[in-house]
């Protein structure tokens, strides 16, 4: 299941903790298999076209820390330095001895400030290292700790906690014997789950140690002085000069963290070392749905299980799930699966009488490699055909939202790598762009201040006081908070006012849909009053795909207006029968008609291949209000509008599409051809400025060089009489855009 256990912790291939298949892997391997993948998930990142806020929470998830393992002596007392000599013949052991408690840091050069220790109260010493009367306090301390959440423990924890062992480790850089503590802070799933203590350099050790009037000792200075002291307010945790460290005194960091790793090394106390914060994603459930595993446990003559466990041939996967009656719980710890019907449950391979899994695989076990499947789902002689892998794969475009980053995303990149290793793919990465799509708020509300004595108050003029409470600015009395419809508020440059009091401003503001705000827009009541392309274009109106976005019943309805003036550009409102409209005939197109067509087909292009939604549908707008206007609408010209507009409304673009006569789907009609000609204009309007104020314009060729320009610009009558008997200082030319003539 992906989690590494103690030899003690199997048992006949099977794990003590569950009766889990087991598959034995010398631990090196293991280790160093898992630690190329993460580090491959990360380097591997920079290459992807994704937000850099996905990567770094990703980088963070990985959590990839370079650093030192150092062991801190326990054994018998007196017998450090024999053990230092040992250690120093022997080099530094793969597994941690009974007689060490070792740590990980990513700062090896503050040993020397190490004045006391903390272990996790999961760590498997603490038994041994509680001694005399605190034997107690740390088995209650253990207790509380095990009804927290690791987010309780860490992120969420004002006060430190913790409680003395009544045990001490010996420093193996400087001989010192330090207290070994137990805290909440520190968690087993982190490094070792120990961790030397270094007051001065670290923001929660000295929370703990100051809680706990522990020693603070300084070893690094912000500047190269050794009579500097730790800082009375806090933790020092940025690099600068060891100070306090025997002989390492005046160096760097950088160099104090090389030498010291090798000094380490040499003497067999610790090494240098890399440490990752990946989560071991759980992946059993006992649950019915789900995949099963396809294991089978070996049974004896008594039906209990031997230990032996063996996979279902390739040929019987995959494993289908039974046909249970009801999926009530079973009233045992066992999975709902137990409930399965013998012929399921039990099988006979060789003589031998075999109990499936019950167990099933998590929601995520597809989701990992479904899009695979997808591009060849009906094969049943391997994962993928690998020509059609390397037609379809990767995925040129992901849109999906920023809270699958750790999960979905960062294991599906994960199986991904682990199949490209094994010749199944051909490529590391399954995604090769992401795009988070923003959220949908509900609809804006506004909130006004009414005051005890009547009437209301400019949000301008209110104050929130220490207890979160609305209250006059200059008086400091207390006003409610109202809600006001929408119906009584109108829009006054960027703020929001009263209807019948401009002079008062009121707050507006949108939230996250919930059905505790009541502000939960249903789809299928959009959808009925207004249909589903309404609700389909509108989605994409609202702004940009990346942005977060507030709802408006009013704007679905101003989207449907649009669609409602396509269909009357194409379809006569004035037939009792579904027909064109007169202006649609088949007339070719005046090169004024041919250049907005190809405008909006090459806007609208670029818009889609951008994901810029909102601007596309903007472009189609001004295109409609163009045509509305023409007597003649070419039959051509308005076959290529239905196709621009058939993404963004499939079904009413469907049905223009039949209306204008074509018998098949417009689905397989190919993408409106744009012909650059039509871009190019014949002539542009120049802005005319005097003195860097706008005083006309004039209509010139599209070619028109800065001589040409200025005669246009000084044959203009308003523009003309502006310089008659002024001293032209200067004329500033962009060909294109402006003329500015310079005067006194």
């Amino acid at each position: 299941l992906g989690t590494v256990l103690a030899n003690e912790e199997v048992q006949g291939g099977v794990s003590e903790r569950g009766g889990h298949p087991v598959v034995r892997i010398p631990l090196k391997q293991w280790m160093l298999r898992i630690t190329a993948y993460a580090d491959r998930l990360e380097s591997d990142l920079a290459e992807l076209d994704w937000p850099a806020s996905i990567k770094k929470l990703q980088s963070d998830w990985i959590g990839r820390s370079t650093g030192a393992e150092v062991d801190f002596y326990i054994g018998e007392a007196g017998k450090f330095e024999t053990w230092k000599v040992a250690r120093q013949k022997s080099g530094f052991p793969r597994k941690a001895g009974d007689d060490v408690l070792r740590v990980y840091t990513t700062r090896p050069d503050t040993l020397f400030g190490a004045t006391y220790m903390v272990i996790s109260p999961e760590h498997p010493l603490v038994s041994r290292l509680a001694v005399g009367a605190q034997k107690q306090a740390v088995t209650d301390y253990c207790t509380e700790a095990a009804k927290k959440s690791d987010l309780d423990r860490t992120e969420l924890a004002k006060k430190k906690s913790g409680v003395f062992t009544g045990s001490y480790a010996v420093n193996p850089v400087n001989g010192e014997q330090i207290p070994i503590w137990i805290a909440d802070y520190v968690l087993i799933s982190y490094g070792t789950g120990a961790i030397m203590a270094v007051a001065a350099h670290d923001e929660r050790d000295y929370e703990f140690a100051v809680q706990y009037n522990l020693p603070i000792r300084q070893v690094v200075a912000a500047k190269k002085s050794k009579d500097d002291t730790a800082s009375a307010e806090g933790a020092f945790s940025g690099e600068g000069i060891a100070v306090n460290s025997g002989s390492y005194d005046g160096l760097p960091t950088a160099e104090f963290k090389t030498r010291i790793a090798a000094d380490l090394t040499s003497s067999g106390v610790g090494r240098a070392a890399v440490n990752y914060k990946l989560r071991d994603w759980l992946f059993s459930r006992q649950r019915f749905w789900g995949e099963p595993f396809p294991i089978l446990h070996e049974l004896d003559r008594a039906g209990n299980p031997t230990g032996a466990i063996v996979a279902v041939s390739p040929s019987e996967l995959p494993v289908p799930l039974p046909e249970l009656e009801d999926f009530k719980p079973i009233g045992r710890p066992e999975p709902p699966l137990e409930k399965a019907p013998h012929e399921w449950l039990y099988v006979e391979r060789n003589g031998k009488r075999y109990k499936r899994e019950t167990n099933t695989m998590p929601q995520w076990a597809g989701s990992c490699w479904y899009f695979l499947r997808y591009i060849d789902p009906t094969n049943k002689e391997r994962l993928i055909d690998p020509e059609l892998e390397k037609a379809w794969m990767p995925v040129d475009l992901y849109i999906g939202g920023a809270e699958h980053a750790v999960l979905h995303l960062l294991y599906s990149r994960f199986w991904h790598k682990v199949l490209f290793d094994r010749g199944h793919v051909s490529l590391p990465e399954p995604f090769m762009k992401l795009v988070n799509q923003g959220m949908i708020l509900g609809e804006m509300e506004f909130t006004g201040y009414r005051k005890e004595e009547g009437g209301f108050l400019s949000s301008a003029e209110v104050r929130m006081d220490e207890a979160g409470q609305p209250v006059n600015k200059v008086t400091g009395a207390k006003v409610t908070a109202v809600k006001i419809p929408v119906e009584q508020v109108e829009k006054q440059g960027d703020q929001f006012v009263l209807s019948s009091n401009s002079k008062i401003r009121v707050d507006s503001r949108a939230y996250k849909m919930s059905k505790s705000r009541g502000n939960v827009v249903n789809p299928d009541e959009v959808v009925r009053e207004y249909g589903a392309d309404s609700l389909r274009l509108y989605e994409m109106f609202m702004g940009p795909l990346e942005a977060t976005k507030p709802w408006s019943t009013t704007g679905v309805n101003g989207v449907r207006g649009f669609l409602d003036r396509v269909w009357r550009m194409i379809v006569s409102d004035r037939s009792e029968q579904l027909e064109l409209n007169p202006a649609v005939q088949k007339e070719h197109a005046t090169t004024d008609q041919l250049r907005m067509l190809h405008k909006t087909i090459a806007s609208v292009t670029h818009d889609i291949e951008t994901l810029s939604f909102n601007t596309a549908i903007a472009k189609m707008m001004e295109f409609t209000n163009y045509f509305t206007k023409q007597d003649v609408r070419p039959y051509e010209v308005m076959e290529q509008f239905v196709l621009l507009v058939s993404p963004f409304a499939p079904h009413f673009a469907e049905e223009l599409w039949q209306l204008l006569g074509h018998f098949g789907s417009l689905a397989s009609e190919p993408w409106p051809k744009l012909d650059e000609q039509y871009l190019k204009q014949d002539t542009v309007e120049i802005p005319v400025q005097v003195n860097g104020k706008l005083r006309g314009k004039v209509s010139v060729p599209a070619e028109a060089d800065a001589k040409a320009i200025e005669t246009a610009a000084r044959a203009d009558d308003r523009v003309a009489e502006l310089l008659t008997d002024k001293t032209i200082v200067k004329v500033i030319v962009v060909p294109g855009k402006l003329i500015n003539f310079v005067i006194r």
